[in-house]
């Protein structure tokens, strides 16, 4: 009778494998607001990972549209400081809310790093903008799921105010390009990482096969 360290073992091709890391990945990632993370720092070789995954971002015409500007220690006070002026010019007195403005300012100080993301327009504008927009959608997701797999938390908050020129302006961009957000990383607080949720894909998804469409 042979024992456990004697049976037949399973063996997994590498498409199994390489299929399998990818699904664990993608369904772990999660949305870990900065007032949820540690303040210890994010090492620089974890943020140039994070960064240079996301420069491999699909790209209609190979325009790369996608732009970071970056805020660490001290540097986050200038945003916050930012971020809180803008939104006391831009909003009526009447929509104005205390809650919003102090969470503004707080946000980049919680996060041990802060990330302005960007998307820079093609000179001849031949690419529609809506494409380049979902390039950097994909290159954020590509930061997201590489520090999910580091163990980082991130968090992309858009606050309407990001979508003004002026918050372009801040980053360094030209009028035809646009702020998209801000990108928060840092170390989870709880070491229990969340779960997560999703409705069935078949709520969502109608197939054809050449006759009627199926629910």
């Amino acid at each position: 009778m042979m024992d456990d360290s004697e049976s037949p073992r399973p063996s997994l091709d590498p498409l199994t494998l390489r299929l399998t890391a990818a699904n664990a990945l993608i369904r772990r990632r999660r949305s870990i607001k900065p007032a949820d993370m540690d303040p210890r720092p994010v090492e620089r070789v974890h943020l140039a990972a994070i960064l240079e995954n996301a420069n491999w971002a699909p790209t209609h015409g190979r325009t790369e549209p996608w732009r970071f500007t970056v805020f660490t220690g001290d540097a986050r006070e200038r945003l916050a400081g930012f971020l809180q002026a803008l939104y006391r010019e831009k909003t009526p007195k009447e929509e104005f809310r205390d809650d919003k403005f102090e969470k503004l300012g707080a946000s980049p100080l919680q996060a041990p790093v802060a990330i302005l993301v960007g998307m820079k327009r093609q000179d001849i504008e031949k690419i529609p903008a809506i494409e380049e927009v979902e390039a950097v959608a994909c290159a954020v997701q590509n930061m997201h799921l590489t520090a999910c797999a580091i163990g980082i938390g991130g968090f992309w908050s858009t606050p309407p105010i990001v979508y003004t020129p002026e918050m372009a302006q801040f980053m360094g961009l030209g009028p035809q390009d646009q702020c998209l957000g801000l990108f928060y990383l840092g170390w989870p607080r709880d070491d229990a990482w969340p779960e997560g949720q999703r409705n069935p894909m078949s709520e969502k998804v109608t197939w054809l096969d050449g006759g009627e469409s199926q629910p």
